[in-house]
């Protein structure tokens, strides 16, 4: 059933995950609760703008209920609406890009684009203390959150953990299909524990397509989470400042 057209009054939020693996969408009310289907589609191979374009209006036709403003969550570096980077995509077609914009133009509401860790990270975070949250997916995504603010992004996954391969290399799907389950979750184990001596957080969360491969015996702290429990952070989006490098698009009037 495709989007009903805009009513007055209406605070309803679409809320995007972008992975490289799938695309998931939703519409949720401003308290962050899903009040439509959890729907996803196939990440093209080597997506390009135009290819998650079209699957972001794939799948906001398919849900019932209408919105009022669209948080994005994007596997990159993104800086004031623009996406900066997009290694497990088609990267280089994705340097400077105003998906923000782009997307505003289309359904003609107000945007908000961000990391989709960090996106995640609002709908999965206590708000007590120093939390990070990891997705384990097509690559290795991270958040840092104090107190329920949300900290400036940093690339992590792009650190080299060796001579030959940095966090993405290492912990990525890749890493997973060609080192198989066991020793996937022994680098796994190596990386919580250079996170515990570096950031010595005091809780971690791990999400992402693979962590429902984790064998580990988990310390008391650290949490798995899901797809759908972070892509509520899409409501608590808006409710940041600009203060914390959130940045609000508007559809062009031209």
């Amino acid at each position: 059933m495709p989007v009903t057209e805009k009513k007055e009054n209406n605070h309803n939020i679409l809320s995007i995950d972008i992975g490289g693996t799938s695309i998931k969408a939703c519409i949720l009310n401003a308290k962050g609760d899903l009040i439509s289907e959890f729907k996803k589609v196939p990440t093209p191979n080597k997506a390009t703008p135009h290819d998650v374009l079209s699957c972001i209006q794939e799948l906001a036709n398919t849900l019932s209920k209408d919105f009022d403003k669209i948080s994005i969550g994007f596997p990159g570096y993104v800086k004031c609406g623009r996406v900066q980077t997009a290694v497990n995509l088609a990267a280089d077609k994705w340097i400077d890009i105003d998906l923000a914009q782009q997307v505003s133009d289309i359904f003609g509401r107000q945007v908000r684009l961000v990391n989709d860790a960090d996106q995640q990270a609002l709908g999965i975070v206590s708000g007590k203390g120093f939390e990070i949250v990891f997705t384990v997916g097509t690559g290795f995504g991270t958040a840092l959150v104090f107190d329920g603010d949300l900290l400036p992004h940093l690339e992590l996954a792009h650190l080299p953990i060796n001579k030959t391969k940095d966090y993405d290399d290492y912990i990525g799907d890749k890493a997973f299909q060609k080192i198989g389950k066991e020793k996937w979750n022994e680098r796994l184990q190596r990386i919580i524990e250079i996170y515990k001596t570096v950031f010595n957080y005091d809780t971690l969360y791990i999400g992402g397509g693979n962590s429902k491969e984790i064998t580990l015996t988990l310390d008391h702290n650290i949490k798995l989470v899901s797809n759908k429990d972070g892509i509520k952070g899409g409501a608590k989006l808006w409710d940041l400042e600009e203060k914390y490098h959130v940045f609000t698009n508007h559809p062009n009037k031209n």
